[in-house]
């Protein structure tokens, strides 16, 4: 496809696989999913609250090396680790999105790449300049 751009950014962790951190499409920005990595591949410390956290630090970097915000997102899937952490991990997830509600989907896992607590994945409209 021509028109499709793989995104990259130092301001996020690289990806640990043969991924990359986000594909645009025309206006349609689709992230990997990201787990709460620090910029030097590290899993944070702390728990579910903490790691995310980072997972949102990282997404909004990714946005932002296409001028996207979390306002643009359109759907979100949300990967953890244990639906018991559920309510902790949305009392986050909230705090970011605020008014803004995009799609979403939450699934319970087995295991998360290095044994993290949670991933996130989004579908972003890309604003027109």
């Amino acid at each position: 496809m021509s028109n499709l751009k793989i995104v990259s950014t130092d301001q996020a962790p690289t990806a640990i696989g043969p991924y990359s951190q986000a594909v645009r499409l025309g206006n349609l920005l689709f992230t990997s999913g990201q787990i709460p990595l620090d910029v030097n591949g590290q899993v944070v410390e702390g728990g579910v609250e903490e790691q995310t956290h980072q997972v949102f630090r990282n997404l909004k970097a990714v946005l932002a090396a296409e001028r996207a915000e979390l306002k643009d997102v359109v759907k979100a899937t949300v990967f953890i680790k244990d639906m018991n952490q559920f309510g902790a991990i949305n009392e986050v997830y909230a705090s970011y999105f605020g008014e803004h509600k995009p799609a979403r989907s939450t699934v319970e896992v087995a295991r998360l790449p290095k044994d993290v607590y949670v991933e996130i994945e989004l579908i972003v409209s890309i604003p027109v300049e």
